[in-house]
């Protein structure tokens, strides 16, 4: 097979959660770009119907899924939606998750259930799901969207919850990967270091700190996560499993 054909998803039928953020729209993008048909999943429609009138411009098939992905029977119906239209789902992307910045010692119960919700349960929710149709079908592709916020603790913002549920994110990667690597299920991770997106625009005083403390001195921007996604969905990632890619400009190798 050509180094080309390795890398196109023409056929494929992916799914990706938190599809109206930033990072969700460009990674959304790439894949219809390579030729999947892609199912978009948010809580908030209105950002995603935006989101797929840009991926109708690729010609593929477009659906719009309105989802809280914390709650089991919302991430089952939605499942069941996409299977009755498509009858597979070869790819699956988690990328919804919210930010929370709060000392410890005053964060609220309720804010913490709500980030490890989100960011981590609803991973494991959605993976279960797909995973039946995956196992039935002997194949299948789910990648993660961590943080390096897994592997290192940021500065000098507070967030615990967040950074525990991106270091749960990579060890639920590792989990799911050694359980399902015998159905031909591969399951990886991209842990993306500070990105331009509308949260973080929120709070351009920390923008110099961070550029700093990167290497490569500034803030990557979530077209940069494309090409991973693309690699880690198609056939040129085969033998990868387990495996959590770092995106960060350097920040992790200090």
């Amino acid at each position: 097979m050509s180094v080309r054909k390795l890398f196109e998803l023409s056929g494929q039928k992916a799914m990706l959660t938190g599809a109206g953020g930033g990072i969700g729209r460009e990674l959304s993008l790439a894949l219809a770009e390579m030729g999947a048909d892609v199912a978009l999943v948010d809580i908030e429609q209105e950002k995603m119907k935006k989101v797929a009138e840009e991926l109708r411009s690729y010609g593929g098939k477009v659906m719009v899924c309105k989802a809280d992905v914390s709650k089991a029977k919302e991430v089952e119906d939605m499942v069941a939606k996409v299977l009755s239209e498509w009858g597979r789902i070869d790819i699956l992307v988690n990328c919804a998750g919210i930010p929370q910045w709060a000392p410890a010692e005053e964060m609220k119960e309720d804010d913490w259930d709500r980030v490890i919700d989100v960011n981590l349960k609803s991973a494991f929710l959605c993976s279960k799901a797909v995973a039946r149709n995956m196992i039935a079908n002997r194949r299948g592709k789910i990648i993660n969207i961590a943080s390096m916020s897994g592997t290192i603790v940021n500065r000098p913002q507070q967030q615990v919850a967040y950074n525990v549920s991106k270091a749960g994110m990579i060890m639920l990667t590792r989990s799911l990967a050694a359980e399902w690597a015998k159905y031909n299920i591969n399951v990886n991770s991209i842990s993306p270091g500070y990105m331009v997106t509308e949260l973080t625009k929120a709070v351009a005083e920390y923008h110099d700190g961070w550029r700093k403390l990167t290497p490569m001195e500034r803030i990557g921007e979530p077209s940069e996560l494309k090409g991973a996604v693309v690699y880690l969905a198609s056939e040129a990632s085969r033998f990868m499993t387990g495996h959590d890619l770092i995106i960060d400009g350097g920040y992790t190798v200090w």
